[in-house]
């Protein structure tokens, strides 16, 4: 199942993330990171890895 979604639960969850970046619209559409949540978190390379850390409390 693929899931396109932007909630942190759902993120935190999610078995693989595949995260588009590094903005919005014209600024947007490259892979910026493709793993596991606890991955994202431990990177916080990203936007989305920085809520997402931010939100589970590492």
């Amino acid at each position: 199942v693929i899931v396109i979604e932007h909630h942190q639960a759902v993120m935190a969850h999610a078995d693989w993330i595949i995260d588009l970046g590094p903005g919005a619209g014209h600024d947007g559409g490259k892979v910026v990171f493709e793993g596991t949540p606890a991955d994202l978190v431990a990177k916080r390379s990203t936007l989305t890895g920085e809520h997402l850390a931010e939100y589970v409390g590492a």
